[in-house]
């Protein structure tokens, strides 16, 4: 591996995140220039899990082996219908802690990754068997049920609901970052995120 390339291991609660997530990774570090890149396979761990300061201290233990110059470890979970700013300020210390030598990052998506598609609704019409009229008029994280929304709107036009190990990464490959960046603070605080492991170094 050559000695400027940025790793991030990641740690996923969901099987679509395992697909999803290396490919929204590279997509990030595409548009900042980076190019050496290298994004192991998502270890996957239960919400109940990581929700807990044990379990994300496993977590970031199980990920931080893959780490061994720069980038990082990120944890990527769904806040359902938790505070994800509450989940962040109990469970990030704990998370720094474990490996204290290694960056880590932790994004707490608000309601669900599925939210971050409704915020740039509009750039998934008419892709991905979504019919050409998709859209999303009120808050994304406000919805608790996104992947209910795009399940329906996919059923309508395809007759076939949304597959989390299918089309999450067919939709993470297709839906405009910047509009996404603009409606979902959490979106946001994603990049900010990868954005920050990019540039990491590790001595």
């Amino acid at each position: 591996m050559a000695a400027n390339t940025v790793t991030i291991a990641s740690v996923v609660e969901g099987h679509g995140e395992v697909q999803a997530l290396p490919l929204l990774l590279r997509r990030i570090a595409h548009e900042l220039g980076v190019y050496e890149l290298d994004v192991p396979k998502p270890n996957r761990v239960s919400r109940s899990t990581l929700a807990t300061p044990t379990g994300i201290v496993r977590a970031v233990q199980q990920g931080a082996y893959r780490v061994g110059g720069r980038g990082g470890v990120l944890l990527l979970f769904d806040a359902d219908d938790d505070c994800p700013k509450d989940l962040v300020e109990q469970l990030l210390s704990p998370a720094r802690g474990a490996r204290s030598d290694k960056n880590v990052s932790l994004v707490v998506a608000t309601k669900e990754f599925e939210a971050w598609f409704l915020a740039a609704a509009n750039s998934l019409a008419g892709k991905c068997g979504l019919p050409d009229d998709f859209t999303w008029a009120g808050d994304p994280e406000d919805k608790r049920d996104a992947k209910g929304v795009i399940s329906e709107a996919l059923r309508a036009a395809t007759g076939h609901s949304y597959q989390e190990t299918v089309d999450q990464a067919r939709l993470s490959a297709a839906f405009d970052m910047v509009a996404a960046r603009r409606a979902s603070a959490s979106f946001d605080k994603f990049w900010r995120e990868v954005e920050t492991l990019l540039a990491a170094n590790v001595d």
